[in-house]
């Protein structure tokens, strides 16, 4: 079967949030950051815990060891890549959260 399609979004300035984050990311984390990516495309909404976590409201939460990259689905096997954190404590922040999950509201 086809590989899933990764779309990212763009603000109304053009900019593309996940992008920005993984250009941000050292070297560690950004090899992390595009293996997860590379997992998801292939697997889809097949993907379990500990990788993928499911956050709500059609929101999703892929898991590295610090990278946390937030997506959702779209008919047509596709994936918005929303944003992305360094996760620094266990839970993610809720002023973060409800920040992805206005984003998500925006492309649903």
């Amino acid at each position: 079967m086809a590989d899933w399609a990764c779309e990212e979004i763009r603000t109304g300035a053009g900019k593309s949030r996940i992008r920005e984050f993984l250009i941000s990311l050292g070297r560690e984390d950004f090899v992390e950051a595009a293996a997860l990516i590379r997992v998801l495309q292939v697997r889809g909404n097949q993907m379990r815990e500990p990788r993928s976590k499911a956050l709500g409201g059609n929101l999703f939460e892929l898991r590295g060891h610090q990278v946390r990259i937030f997506y959702t689905f779209r008919p047509g096997r596709r994936i918005v890549l929303l944003d992305g954190i360094i996760k620094k404590r266990t839970k993610v922040p809720v002023a973060e959260l409800e920040r992805i999950r206005k984003l998500n509201r925006e492309v649903s």
